[in-house]
């Protein structure tokens, strides 16, 4: 015996048993050698013994396919039937080709010269009687091609149709869920899914009918060929009676077409029950046991008819009896024991107060519309929605995390052209729009030379005019800025996510974006949480760089300065957030160098470095600023006049401080001037050009 436990033979036995598997009938390779041995069967001869397994594989096949369809969830679930479809009726073909081929050459043998599943079928279902088979086997045809098949072609090319011309809506109304924030970005990407595998579904099922079709067709065509054939070879080449011969060749030629017609019979039927299911939820048998036998009056209705049936003279009684009672008596079960409301139909909201559970959540931004904006929002170009997802998408490119969902809805409290922009269900922005007007705007200040409606721009307080649709051109050729309502309202949208972005990344936010980053940088999440930092300590890193709006795109560049300041003695959030913004030099020396290449640069005197050192007391983990209200004045007020000053000079700038009190100067800056950004001299990258423009 061979040790199966070597090395050399366990390797050849594995790579032998991978081989195999590739030729079941499961994989690619077994399912290309099955059609190509489907194709062969029309050229090539095939034993009997073959062809009555091909036949008891047709058969078996369709009954298959038939329970698989009556089982059905939703027709989705079967979206391999189109393909099946196109193997079954190739299957029958080819096998039609067969039993003609040892029909017509062998036929003169006698009845088992096709094999026995056609003898058996051209005996046993025929009766023994040709005109009976022949009839029989026409009755079949005429059921599968004039009614099973038409119908379900006719079903899946309407289908089809209104599928298609629904799918615009229902993308639609998934993109206005997403952004409304009743669905997430992995549901819409589920939903969108569904949607096309649905329009490809009915699609190739409007083809696949035609299948099914020609398959009638040809049977039909197959069976006359059969005959007369049959009679010609019988009578002229061997010399047989022409009784005979037509009593033989048209019973094999019968047997086959009924092989051939109860399996086909069989998948036209199960393509007719999927077709047909359209949005019945469930299995067939239990949807039609669901609702024929939901309800007790039709089954009492149907108990008296089959009862007034049953006393009419020259019907029988027994057979109307017996369906009456049994009719009566599920009407009786169902009158004693009626299902559940959820059964028949869905239940109706329930009228009271709603669950005290609702009012606990809480929309992380909400748009509010007074009645007179809810336009925007819909009908067939929904501008505001289409702009916020666009939104979204360019928050998720400039600062590195997706936006919470932003939902919309109305406020009839508001006056009608008003709309409110929440934040976390606090007010964060207000103002007021004109839906059929467009926002005029002069980029030298003041309010253009139009007629219109003066008014000031909601985002930045500019002021500006609301003019006619009409005035557009003139306005453009005024060199004004021209923007529409949805655009507005977008913009205003924007700052205040900008301003409020901290606060919209929340721990859930936090563990995603940690989740979600690249495969290699998955250990340095594991060694650094929470063996060093907590998902919370993240979160409020993250949040203070969000605050001063610098991106944390670049997040596993974040996560080791992290890690590196963990490693230090001082693990307070700003001594992290310092080390951090030091690791981010080049990010942050890109995003404030101007359009001349250079960071205009406004720089702290010596002295007020020395005041505010000074000023800071308590331990270095936890450093406060107490300087004296009046010298807190007198820095504001020097500010004010230096920035004045260079921003009168065409610049930007930026307020240069040390790094150890660059975190309190923030906190002071951030109270008059919130957009000026406020660096640290490490946080300058050594290789970007610097301009100082002025010194405070």
């Amino acid at each position: 015996m061979p040790d199966l436990a070597a090395p050399g033979l366990a390797t050849r036995l594995a790579l032998l048993g991978g081989r195999a598997r590739r030729y079941t009938p499961g994989s690619d390779v077994g399912l290309a050698l099955g059609v190509v041995a489907l194709l062969s069967v029309l050229v090539l001869p095939l034993p009997t013994l073959l062809l009555d397994l091909g036949l008891a594989l047709s058969i078996t096949a369709s009954v298959l396919v038939l329970m698989v369809a009556l089982f059905l969830q939703r027709p989705l679930d079967f979206t391999s039937f189109p393909t099946l479809l196109l193997l079954t009726t190739l299957l029958r073909l080819s096998l039609n080709v067969a039993t003609t081929r040892l029909i017509l050459s062998h036929g003169n043998e006698g009845p088992q010269a096709a094999g026995h599943v056609v003898a058996a079928f051209g005996g046993f279902l025929m009766g023994g009687d040709v005109v009976i088979g022949l009839i029989l086997f026409s009755i079949l045809l005429v059921v599968n091609f004039m009614v099973i098949t038409k119908g379900s072609g006719r079903i899946a090319e309407v289908a089809a149709r209104f599928s298609l011309d629904a799918m615009p809506g229902k993308q639609m109304a998934i993109d206005a869920d997403l952004s409304a924030g009743l669905i997430d970005e992995k549901q819409a990407r589920r939903r969108r899914k569904e949607l096309e595998e649905e329009s490809g579904f009915y699609g190739a099922m409007d083809g696949a009918a035609k299948f099914v079709r020609g398959d009638a067709i040809a049977a039909l065509i197959i069976t006359g060929i059969n005959i007369l054939g049959g009679l010609a070879i019988g009578v002229v080449r061997h010399g047989m009676p022409f009784g005979d011969a037509a009593a033989t060749f048209t019973t094999l030629t019968a047997g086959d077409g009924l092989v051939s017609q109860i399996p086909a019979l069989l998948v036209s039927t199960a393509a007719g029950i999927v077709v047909t299911k359209g949005g019945m939820e469930g299995s067939a048998d239990a949807a039609l046991m669901r609702q024929l036998g939901g309800n007790p009056k039709p089954l009492a209705m149907a108990a008296g008819a089959a009862g007034v049936l049953a006393l009419m003279p020259g019907l029988p009684t027994l057979p109307f009896l017996a369906l009456a009672g049994l009719a009566g008596g599920g009407a009786w079960l169902r009158h004693k024991h009626p299902p559940p409301v959820a059964d028949i139909e869905p239940p109706p909201p329930a009228p009271g107060e709603p669950p005290i559970a609702d009012a606990l959540r809480m929309d992380m931004l909400r748009v509010e519309l007074g009645y007179g904006l809810l336009a925007l929002a819909g009908g067939d170009t929904p501008r505001l929605t289409d702009q916020i997802k666009g939104l979204r998408r360019a928050i998720a490119a400039d600062m590195g995390f997706v936006l919470p969902p932003v939902r919309i809805q109305d406020n009839m409290q508001l006056p009608a052209d008003t709309y409110v922009i929440r934040v976390k269900e606090i007010e964060a922005g207000r103002g007021e729009l004109r839906p059929t007007m467009l926002l005029a705007m002069d980029p030298r200040g003041g309010i253009p030379a139009l007629p219109g409606e003066p008014t000031k721009e909601p985002a930045f307080g500019l002021p500006a005019l609301w003019i006619a649709q009409e005035t557009r051109e003139q306005a453009v050729f005024l060199g004004c800025t021209v923007v529409d309502p949805p655009s507005v309202l977008t913009t205003h949208l924007t700052e205040v996510v900008r301003e409020n972005v901290a606060e919209l990344l929340s721990y859930a936010e936090t563990q995603k974006l940690l989740d979600e980053l690249p495969r290699e940088q998955h250990k340095l999440v594991a060694d650094l949480v929470p063996a060093q930092i907590t998902v919370g300590g993240v979160q409020r890193v993250l949040q203070m760089l969000l605050a001063e709006r610098v991106s944390i795109r670049d997040l596993a560049t974040i996560l080791e300065g992290i890690q590196e300041a963990c490693g230090a003695p001082n693990r307070a959030i700003p001594a992290i957030v310092a080390h951090v913004r030091a690791r981010l030099a080049r990010q942050l020396s890109d995003s404030h160098t101007g359009a001349a290449g250079y960071i205009p640069l406004v720089t702290l005197s010596p002295e007020w470095e020395a005041a505010f050192a000074e000023s800071l007391s308590g331990p270095p983990e936890d450093r406060q600023l107490a300087m004296a209200p009046s010298k807190l004045q007198e820095f504001m007020q020097r500010m004010r006049t230096v920035f004045e000053a260079a921003t009168a000079g065409g610049e930007t700038p930026v307020l240069l401080t040390s790094g150890t009190i660059r975190f309190h100067v923030r906190a002071i800056v951030e109270r008059i001037r919130p957009n000026t950004p406020v660096l640290a001299q490490a946080e300058i990258f050594p290789r970007a050009r610097i301009r100082t423009v002025g010194t405070i």
